[in-house]
């Protein structure tokens, strides 16, 4: 049973909206084991139980996803135990889990490593409705096209 972690900030913009993505995508890709799979957000920063934003929200309602049960969640070392694999949104947000939880560092990658490349998700906080749009499109272009390797490195 595959258990992936996505983490950014808050936990309330793009970890989340990855996680219901990705979980779409395994329902489509397995729909026979689609509830084998475990996934996950948190955040480096987060506050617990915090909704999603509202952008956050509109843009995956748009894509016919839900966030409106959502709270946020701060990363814990437990987390990080129970999950194969862990996918952060930023090279710093890599160094800093690497070196808190070093115990783990087999499990961190960047998001865009699923696409052999290296580059940040930015932040759509504090930004407009398009500014979300354009988030979710990016990490939604790399989850279907590293989804092989989803598979692979969570096995």
């Amino acid at each position: 049973m595959p258990s992936i972690l996505f983490i950014c900030t808050a936990n309330q913009c793009r970890s989340p909206m990855a996680e219901a993505m990705l979980t779409a995508k395994v329902a489509v890709v397995n729909q026979s084991d689609a509830n084998a799979w475990i996934i996950g957000s948190a955040g480096t920063s987060a506050a617990d139980g915090i909704m999603a934003t509202p952008f956050a929200r509109q843009v995956m309602a748009a894509r016919g996803l839900n966030l409106e049960s959502h709270r946020s969640r701060v990363v814990t070392a437990s987390l990080f135990e129970s999950a194969d694999l862990i996918l952060v949104m930023t090279r710093n947000h890599r160094e800093a889990l690497c070196i808190e939880f070093p115990q783990f560092k087999h499990k961190i990658h960047l998001l865009s490593d699923l696409i052999d490349q290296t580059f940040d998700i930015d932040d759509p906080a504090g930004g407009d409705e398009e500014d979300y749009r354009v988030c979710a499109d990016e990490m939604g272009q790399i989850i279907d096209k590293g989804f092989q390797r989803i598979v692979e490195w969570a096995a």
